[in-house]
């Protein structure tokens, strides 16, 4: 095979992929990474330290972190595909090793997305992820404006998964609050909230 032709078939670097991505897209395909990894315990996110394969480690939560505030994509709005990328690792992940903040990094991110398919504008990726940030210093003025099809998309990621993201519960729970009372009568069939 010549090298040109080998050159094709390889996907991108992770350096090149994962720390600037050029676009959403980019950074989404460089969280398909993490997941494998997560998935498999092998790949390059998990070189030069032990990962058991379904587990999620502080590692880990820390690459998406990198991929999710990268300066290419900084100033964007969360997209629905890097949004259902988390919660793919979300599920993958039946070990967490992380403290939680994974499950912070998956509210902020889908809440980010929401927002901004909501039409409403969001603060930049480094602000509103940042750990040390708390989702309610940007995200409360938004409850009450995300629209139905945001919050019918986010129960329907929710739905039926063996791993419930509680901090992503209680946003949601909030949002429902303050705007959903048509909603209200199918909260059962739309969250299985495992009360």
């Amino acid at each position: 095979m010549s090298a040109a032709a080998h050159k094709s078939v390889e996907s991108p670097s992770l350096e090149t992929s994962c720390l600037e991505p050029s676009c959403r897209d980019t950074s989404a395909h460089a969280l398909t990474i993490v997941r494998d990894g997560v998935i498999t315990g092998e790949g390059p996110t998990t070189k030069g330290r032990v990962h058991f394969s379904r587990s999620l480690d502080a590692d880990d939560t820390a690459w998406c972190a990198r991929i999710l505030t990268a300066t290419a994509v900084n100033e964007q709005p969360v997209s629905r595909t890097e949004a259902e990328v988390l919660f793919e690792i979300n599920e993958a992940a039946t070990e967490r090793t992380d403290g939680g903040r994974f499950d912070d990094l998956l509210a902020k991110a889908v809440a980010h997305y929401a927002a901004s398919a909501s039409g409403l504008k969001v603060p930049p990726r480094s602000v509103a992820l940042s750990a040390e940030s708390d989702i309610e210093s940007w995200a409360p003025s938004y409850a009450s404006k995300v629209n139905s099809e945001m919050l019918e998309w986010i129960a329907g990621q929710m739905r039926g998964k063996r791993h419930n993201n509680r901090r992503l519960m209680a946003m949601v729970a909030t949002f429902l609050g303050a705007t959903a009372l048509p909603l209200a009568g199918q909260l059962p069939n739309v969250f299985d909230i495992g009360m």
